[in-house]
């Protein structure tokens, strides 16, 4: 038998993530693939910046905490293809998060309106939802 944790411990893993993160976070769209991991530096260029609202994800409810408010950037930053993000403290440099980007329907991490930007377009992500496993 798998390890089950009820829903109950389960929001609260998804909470403490948003905490741990910090109100204000930071999330950068970038292209090519994403680092090996939070700790490695950046890389691809940064085609987008978003100020996340202070209180960026909802609360947590039946295992899953879904992003909270509008999270778009009304003059993205370069042109390419977004690949990846990364979301940041509010500092903008402390990464804590990472994984891929697809256009809506494209099963990626986090969905955005479009994956092809242009320096000055304005983009809005469509959907971004953590779910907490061992259900």
């Amino acid at each position: 038998m798998a390890l089950q944790y009820s829903t109950a411990v389960r929001n609260a893993k998804l909470d403490a993530v948003e905490t741990a993160i910090g109100a204000s976070a930071v999330l950068k769209i970038r292209t090519g693939a994403p680092p090996a991991n939070c700790a490695t530096a950046d890389s691809g260029t940064v085609l987008a910046t978003c100020n996340l609202p202070a209180d960026w994800m909802a609360a947590a409810s039946g295992g899953t905490k879904a992003k909270s408010g509008t999270w778009e950037d009304t003059s993205a930053d370069a042109a390419g293809t977004a690949a990846h993000f990364r979301l940041y403290a509010s500092d903008g440099t402390t990464c804590h998060a990472q994984g891929t980007v697809t256009a809506t329907g494209g099963g990626g991490d986090m969905t955005v309106d479009n994956t092809s930007f242009a320096a000055g377009q304005a983009f809005t992500v469509t959907g971004f939802t953590l779910t907490a496993g061992n259900a």
